[in-house]
């Protein structure tokens, strides 16, 4: 028996039942991610549930020498959760528990948004979350986390007060304000760099409800539309944020999506949203008064697990008629009805953070730019790069608009110049920070980071 051979045989004596390989029963379900995988699969799966099975997996790996990653809610579209060695699936430990003063939440390392929400919902309270009920929150923050309620309460990483973190070499720490404070300042931003979070303390805010929905309107009217969006948004206060995009219906016909929320004072909220619904004849409404966590599955029609999924991603300083043209020519040449483009908005309080505070590159009001190219796996390499291709085109055709770098959450691995772009002055701190913690890059399959090889030793 080899030496990976007899590796997994003794992590399996370690932790028994909690090992998946391929073939068992709960290996597919352990790799069924979003995005559906390409290259190689994992040797094994660690269903883990404390932080020693985590120090286990981490050891093992690194005594077989072989790659590994961590799942936690398996929403990342690169596929980094999952690696040709040993992945650390955190999926399992998802509990949600409110502190005994009502103003923080502890957050297991594989909860998603919706458990936190499940639980803060009813007591009329929230944590700051991204755009969809299914993404992992560890994932979401720790590479910034934008959404609803950016601009009254900041990024989700800015509500981050504290995380439980194994440790390369194994060592379980905490790390706050007061402790750890380089490595808390560098997982702010610097997403999973760094170890594996297996529990997360966060800020919690006083939020009965939102008013919010999606708003659909037919393509020929996005000009307009767009336009009349970006007019509100740009003396809109920190309480309202829009998304803005385009989507293809069942049907196959583009349409342009608007979903406004306002999380101030709710009998102002009907009044906030009134001027979205004058902008165009709406297709189709669902907006009114909800729980936010309502409001994050608005987005759950539109995500189809175990399709192939390729994205790109900029950052525009605002939206304005060029960009409109832009996402209107995009859509017009989309390579199939798998194709999206979505925005969402950086302001308020998430501006007003200090650029150096935490590891997140950019603090000036912005709206990042995700692009989106699924489609059903056939094997086709023709398929692929007609997808690869029109996404490159629309970053291509942003790009003489957009600002250095981009969101590092969805940035494509292979590109250390945009990712050394997105973190701007804080990128030699990271650096310094990933060479304290993980000298030896082994968790190397986490969110691009700069000159991550040079930490390889």
């Amino acid at each position: 028996m080899d030496l990976i051979g007899r590796t997994l045989d003794h992590l399996s004596q370690q932790l028994p039942g909690r090992i998946s390989k391929p073939g068992d029963s709960g290996y597919a379900a352990a790799t069924a991610i979003w995005a559906k995988p390409v290259g190689s699969m994992p040797r094994a799966i660690v269903h883990c549930r404390t932080p020693k099975d985590v120090q286990i997996a981490i050891r093992t790996a690194q005594d077989g020498q072989l790659p590994l990653s961590v799942r936690g809610g398996g929403h990342d579209w690169a596929g980094r959760a999952l690696c040709g060695g040993i992945v650390i699936d955190v999926s399992g430990m998802n509990g949600v528990t409110i502190g005994s003063d009502f103003r923080t939440v502890q957050i297991s390392g594989g909860a998603r948004a919706a458990d936190v929400l499940a639980v803060t919902d009813p007591i009329g309270l929230a944590a700051v979350t991204g755009s969809c009920s299914a993404v992992g929150m560890t994932g979401l923050t720790l590479g910034g986390g934008y959404g609803a309620l950016i601009g009254r309460f900041g990024l989700a990483l800015d509500n981050l007060l504290a995380a439980e973190i194994v440790l390369a070499d194994g060592r379980i720490v905490t790390a706050k304000h007061d402790e750890e404070e380089e490595l808390f300042w560098a997982l702010r931003g610097g997403g999973g760099n760094f170890g594996v979070v297996t529990s997360m303390q966060h800020r919690l805010h006083n939020l009965t409800s939102v008013r919010s929905g999606m708003l659909l309107f037919p393509f020929a009217d996005a000009r307009p539309v767009l336009d009349g969006c970006i007019d509100i948004a740009v003396s809109a206060p920190d309480e309202l944020t829009v998304q803005l995009g385009t989507v293809f219906g069942p049907d196959g016909i583009p349409a342009v999506i608007v979903v406004p929320t306002w999380s101030g004072a709710p009998n102002e909220g009907e009044a906030r949203l009134a001027p979205f619904l004058r902008l165009g004849k709406v297709i189709s409404s669902t907006t009114g008064t909800m729980p936010l966590g309502k409001h994050l599955s608005i987005f759950d029609p539109f995500i189809v697990n175990g399709q192939r999924v390729l994205m790109e991603t900029c950052w525009l300083p605002s939206l304005g008629s060029s960009s409109i043209d832009v996402l209107v020519q995009a859509t017009v040449i989309a390579a199939s009805p798998g194709c999206a483009i979505f925005t969402h908005e950086f302001k308020g309080a998430a501006s007003r953070v200090p650029r150096d505070a935490t590891a997140f590159g950019l603090r000036r009001d912005h709206v990042l730019v995700e692009i989106l190219a699924a489609f059903t796996d056939r094997s086709d390499p023709l398929e692929e790069q007609r997808h690869q291709q029109w996404a490159q085109t629309t970053l291509n055709a942003f790009s003489r608009l957009a600002l250095p770098g981009g969101y590092p959450n969805i940035l494509p691995s292979g590109s250390p110049e945009r990712a050394a772009e997105s973190f701007g002055s804080n990128v030699e701190r990271l650096i310094k920070a990933k060479r304290q913690y993980d000298r030896d890059n082994v968790f190397a399959s986490a969110l691009p980071l700069p000159l991550a090889q040079r930490t390889a030793r």
